[in-house]
């Protein structure tokens, strides 16, 4: 549950007690918009911000990963040499026999896109907007929604990484009156979608806390 400077930092900033607070995320990426409709949103930054750990990572596995690629080419440069023709020969026969006996998978389902369900596709409209401008309000993917008796509000930190139940720096970025938006609880009860009076929508999800979110889902579901 979050703790209470949190809750202090939402007063704060909302001038008011919040009726419910909880944080979450987007479900999957943000898609790739039409160039023309992000070059008129400036160009906006589509990616969450890394922590200096994750390019740390990546030098790691360079460091391990290109010397294992070099030894693998040089193993399989050994391998076209003459002396290697009949060990190829065999190997060829076990997989013509393993192609034989596999399906073609004709019938598979196609593999559904990180992306997919995120918001209703209209990028012009007020939820494609919002995500034009998702990271370029906070490098975190991360959003506390706040609900008050009359406003919708979206608060983020200004931290590529943080903890949900302790941030006690984060701001409003983004707010809405009852009339502009409302909230729409999904039926298995771990997410919801944030619909706007012009028509798009946006799908919310991954709450951080269960406590919090679960007094959060009974608020709007009230």
């Amino acid at each position: 549950m979050a703790k209470r400077k949190v809750h202090r930092r939402a007063r704060k900033i909302l001038g008011e007690e919040p009726v419910a607070l909880v944080w979450c995320g987007l479900p999957g990426d943000v898609p790739a918009p039409p160039k023309e409709a992000h070059r008129a949103a400036g160009r906006d930054r589509l990616k969450p911000g890394r922590h200096w750990l994750y390019y740390a990572g990546l030098t790691l596995a360079g460091a391990v990963v290109i010397p294992w690629f070099l030894a693998d080419q040089l193993l399989k440069g050994i391998d076209r040499l003459p002396w290697k023709q009949v060990r190829q020969e065999q190997a060829r026969a076990r997989s013509g026999r393993a192609v034989g006996t596999r399906g073609t998978g004709g019938d598979r389902p196609s593999a559904r896109k990180p992306s997919d369900n995120v918001f209703d596709g209209d990028w012009t409209l007020t939820a494609g907007q919002l995500l034009l401008r998702w990271y370029t309000q906070s490098p975190n993917s991360r959003r506390l929604l706040l609900l008050t008796r009359e406003r919708i509000c979206l608060a983020a930190s200004p931290k590529r990484r943080l903890s949900p139940t302790n941030a006690d720096d984060f701001d409003i970025v983004t707010e809405f009156t009852r009339g502009e938006a409302r909230l729409h609880r999904e039926p298995d009860r771990r997410h919801f979608s944030l619909c706007f009076a012009d028509g798009s929508w946006l799908h919310l999800g991954r709450p951080a806390e269960a406590e919090d979110a679960e007094r959060f889902l009974d608020a709007i579901s009230a």
